[in-house]
């Protein structure tokens, strides 16, 4: 899975979000620059944010963005669903519906594991866990595994 520039400053602007607390604006201007991400770029993504309920936002002095629900109800997978639409397709078709025909015909069955491996740790970590600096027991058991970050 190749994790786009878009989804990773989705997740960690939400992250920032739910570490200001619930209701507590924040600046998009703060968020860029604790998490070095251009304004620009973060400001439209904040917008597919709210346009997807996950934030909300206010402007004048006192104004800012928050988390649209409390962090422990929002997952990974619904931030980066927000900005890029399904966790896992192929050629832009869900796993499911794609065919092969002769010996690549399993594959479609290797595209609908992948994604469900996918849902398995980004449905399950929350923003409140990323937040607090902790994972899912079953999220960090796998990132303990040494395997797991062997480059190839």
């Amino acid at each position: 899975m190749r994790v786009s520039a878009k989804a990773d400053y989705a997740v960690r602007a939400a992250v920032e979000l739910a570490a200001a607390g619930e209701g507590e604006p924040v600046k998009g201007e703060r968020l860029a620059t604790s998490q070095d991400i251009p304004l620009q770029f973060l400001e439209h993504i904040l917008l597919e944010l709210k346009h997807q309920g996950l934030v909300r936002a206010r402007r004048g002095a006192k104004g800012g963005y928050w988390l649209a629900r409390p962090a422990a109800e929002v997952t990974v997978a619904d931030v980066v669903r927000a900005v890029e639409g399904p966790i896992a397709n192929v050629r832009g078709q869900r796993p499911e519906l794609v065919e092969y025909g002769g010996p690549a015909a399993p594959l479609q069955q290797v595209w609908v594991a992948v994604r469900a491996n996918l849902r398995a740790v980004l449905e399950v970590v929350t923003l409140a866990d990323l937040a607090a600096g902790r994972l899912p027991d079953e999220v960090a058991a796998i990132a303990a595994d040494p395997d797991a970050w062997l480059p190839h």
